[in-house]
């Protein structure tokens, strides 16, 4: 995925879905994270203030607090 191709899907989940539009934005965050790496996500979750309007954090590493 090309991140504008995730900017223009993220935009038409916030018009679609509007405060409702976390899931859908999410699965693109993801999609973003394994395509282009977690700089890439974190820049557009910086971007469009998606950690303030959806809860969706940005990535700190590479390793999963599982």
């Amino acid at each position: 995925m090309k991140l504008e191709d995730a900017r223009q899907r993220i935009e038409s989940a916030m018009t679609q879905y509007g405060q409702h539009a976390a899931m859908a934005i999410e699965l693109v965050i993801n999609e973003v994270r394994s395509d282009l790496g977690r700089e890439a996500a974190n820049e557009l979750i910086d971007e469009f203030d998606l950690e303030l309007q959806y809860n969706i954090a940005p990535s700190e590493s590479d390793f999963s607090n599982s």
